[in-house]
């Protein structure tokens, strides 16, 4: 059996926890399988090298920050290595540019398109731990690029899906994944397994288990995902295709404060006004989530949306200068609450009862958006964690029953 194991900064984050991964993953180990361990950069390390690269430069390039960055994973790795032979165990370290991550030049954002398999499996023939940086790849150039934040669940899936792993789990500091988050809702129960959906939905929308490509790289390739905690022995949460064992209208309930609504009052009412807005916008790369546009009157029309609060200064700044209307506004202070779950498709009702929960706990929708299994509002940030527990009590989703 093939297993490929990641583990995030916080497990790694000192000796003592990166001797407690190693022996985890000898234990495998020495039950005949083979083990491939995706590691992330020590702890907050990350942080602390852009917090130096900030000391030197406020503007450094993205290219020399990938450099820079991707060397927190190479020391993660190498560490791990030496505790594991420490221990007895051969095991050998390698950095994307010795396995070959091959992804796009998109800096600080970059993209996988295939990973070479020869050099981790030379080394599992040798009966070799092969412990791999995550978070990292090189592109045509030769140069080292970062996949963004949570790039190393996405390289753990990347590896299983080339080796044809029997599993990829992936590590983290909570047992699995939970109907909302546990930190704000007390309720909040763990869930044996989701779909493939459901999880990319929950991961998009701000659940913080899993990186959303990888969730996407896992259902295309079938790879079969465990989310567990590193701190622990418990069963986590199955990740994978098919019919799930709790039959659930409702799946969680998620939260992402990292947004902004972007008002654009008195546009022309025309054909074309909202292809010129979104492509310029799109050049850019500023990706849009909810769309709202009102029935035109008297020759105008208005179109809200939202992006990343990062990204919401900057669209202003590029629809001021390329289109024609009234006002703009942008207000920060908001927040998506959403619901996920494929029982969803075949049941009426679901979005009555979550903004009949949001009415008793008078909240405001300013936006709501929807698919087949999710619906997501946009209300005020200060409402957000009552918001989530106002829903989860509805749906009764602390009951495993």
């Amino acid at each position: 059996m093939l297993v490929v194991k990641k583990f995030g900064g916080t497990s790694v984050g000192n000796a003592e926890r990166i001797f407690n991964v190693a022996k985890r993953c000898i234990a495998d180990y020495n039950a005949g399988n083979d083990v491939v361990v995706v590691l992330s950069a020590m702890g907050k390390y990350t942080d602390v090298l852009i917090d130096m690269a900030q000391e030197i430069n406020p503007h450094p390039s993205k290219r020399e920050m990938d450099m820079l960055l991707t060397t927190g994973e190479q020391q993660s790795v190498a560490l791990m290595a030496m505790a594991m032979n420490a221990l007895g165990v051969p095991a050998v370290s390698l950095n994307a540019f010795q396995v070959q991550m091959h992804t796009t030049s998109a800096y600080g954002n970059a993209r996988l398109h295939k990973i070479d398999k020869d050099r981790i499996q030379a080394e599992l023939d040798q009966h070799k731990i092969v412990i791999v940086t995550g978070f990292q790849g090189i592109d045509k150039y030769d140069n080292y690029t970062t996949l963004g934040r949570g790039g190393s669940d996405t390289t753990a899936v990347a590896i299983a899906a080339s080796l044809h792993a029997d599993l990829c789990e992936i590590y983290t500091d909570v047992d699995g994944v939970y109907t909302a988050d546990p930190r704000k809702v007390e309720t909040a129960r763990k869930l044996d397994e989701v779909t493939y959906d459901e999880m990319l939905e929950l991961a998009t929308l701000g659940a913080g288990v899993l990186h959303n490509r990888s969730v996407e790289l896992a259902k295309k390739y079938g790879v079969t995902m465990v989310v567990r905690s590193s701190l622990n022995n418990h069963e986590g949460t199955i990740v994978k295709e098919g019919n799930k064992m709790e039959k659930m209208i409702v799946s969680g309930v998620a939260a992402d404060t990292d947004a902004a609504r972007v008002a654009v009052v008195g546009l022309k009412d025309e054909p074309g006004i909202a292809f010129k807005l979104f492509n310029n916008l799109a050049k850019k790369g500023i990706n849009i989530d909810m769309i709202l546009q009102s029935i035109g009157h008297n020759g105008k029309k208005d179109i809200s949306f939202t992006c990343t609060n990062e990204d919401a200064d900057e669209a202003k700044a590029i629809l001021t200068d390329a289109m024609d209307f009234e006002s703009i506004d942008v207000r920060k202070d908001v927040a998506k609450v959403s619901i996920v779950g494929a029982g969803m498709q075949s049941s009426a009702g679901v979005a009555a009862k979550m903004f009949e929960a949001l009415y008793d706990a008078n909240i405001n929708i300013h936006m709501i958006s929807t698919s087949e299994i999710r619906i997501t509002v946009l209300i005020n940030e200060k409402n957000t964690e009552r918001a989530m527990n106002a829903i989860h009590d509805a749906f009764d989703l602390g009951n495993a029953d």
